[in-house]
């Protein structure tokens, strides 16, 4: 048996606390777009190599603005940079956040899966004849095989 490492409940009023401040943080950021996995996939990533480049052309382009056609909007270049050095340390703390979630998410369905297990374990071993066979039949559907119906030519 592995060892209890979450045995925690969250208040409704706790968890409405929790879903307000994603609505709070979400209307907060009213900018955020979603990408499909095809755009995701176009587009060029700005990872941790890349924002140093990104920093330094930003430097040049700003120091050197002759060179540069009139189209280009180096306003507008530096918006970009300054929304996305704004954003990374919320991403890293929502990224941590996620992997917490998903981590205690995990944990505490494989510790009620076990637990239920064992219900139906026991109930199995010590439950005929005493009113628990509909629901020892219930809980059996979850391990019931399907059939194959077999193809006549």
């Amino acid at each position: 048996m592995t060892a209890n490492r979450i045995s925690a409940n969250i208040s409704q009023t706790d968890r409405e606390a929790v879903m307000q401040a994603i609505t709070t943080i979400k209307a907060k950021l009213p900018f955020l777009i979603d990408l499909t996995t095809e755009e995701r996939k176009s587009l060029p990533k700005l990872g941790d190599k890349s924002r140093a480049f990104v920093s330094k052309a930003l430097e040049v382009a700003a120091q050197n603005p002759d060179f540069l056609p009139r189209s280009f909007d180096l306003d507008e270049m530096r918006r970009d940079v300054e929304l996305f050095e704004a954003l990374y340390p919320i991403l890293l703390s929502i990224t941590q956040l996620q992997e917490l979630l998903d981590d205690t998410f995990v944990a505490v369905g494989s510790k009620a899966y076990a637990a239920g297990l064992l219900v139906y374990n026991y109930a199995k071993a010590s439950g005929k004849g005493t009113g628990l066979d509909v629901a020892l039949d219930d809980l059996g559907q979850r391990f019931a095989r399907k059939t194959r119906k077999v193809q006549q030519s």
